[in-house]
C-alpha cells in the first residue's frame, strides 16, 4: 500500500495544480489517497466521494449507458472522476490545472488500477 501511495505521490507532481488523487470503491470508501495539505477537506469526505457512484447508477437507469468520467468545475477547484469499475478515481485540482493532463493520468495508473480491480469486489 505504501508503494502505491509513493507512486501516486510522484504521479501527482507531474501535473501542475493537482492537489489530490483518491481511489475509492463504488461506495466512496477510500482505498488509496494522496493529498496536499491545502486540498479542500470537504472534497475528501466520504459524502462527496460517494456521489459519483450514485450519479452513475442513476444515469444507467435512464439508459445513458456506463458513465466514463465526470468533470466538475468550481471557482477555485476542479474535480475529475473516472469510472474504473469497481473503482472510482478522483483527481482534485486547482481550477487552472490542465484537465486533459488529469484525464490522461488514468493511463499512467493502469497497472495500479488493474491490481486494485482484482481485489475489490464488484457490487
Amino acid at each position: 500500500l505504501q508503494e502505491a501511495k509513493n507512486y501516486l505521490s510522484k504521479l501527482s507532481s507531474t501535473v501542475e495544480g493537482l492537489l489530490a488523487i483518491v481511489v475509492t470503491d463504488r461506495d466512496g470508501i477510500p482505498l488509496i489517497k494522496v493529498a496536499m495539505d491545502h486540498v479542500p477537506e470537504q472534497a475528501l469526505r466520504h459524502s462527496f466521494l460517494s456521489t459519483f457512484g450514485s450519479a452513475t447508477e442513476q444515469a444507467n437507469k435512464l439508459g445513458l449507458k456506463q458513465t466514463q468520467s465526470v468533470i466538475s468545475m468550481f471557482k477555485n477547484y476542479q474535480v475529475v472522476q473516472i469510472n474504473k469499475y469497481p473503482l472510482i478515481v478522483t483527481f482534485i485540482a486547482e481550477s487552472s490545472a490542465n484537465t486533459g493532463l488529469l484525464l490522461n493520468l488514468e493511463t499512467d495508473m493502469g497497472d495500479l488500477l488493474s491490481d486494485l480491480q482484482r481485489v475489490v469486489p464488484a457490487s
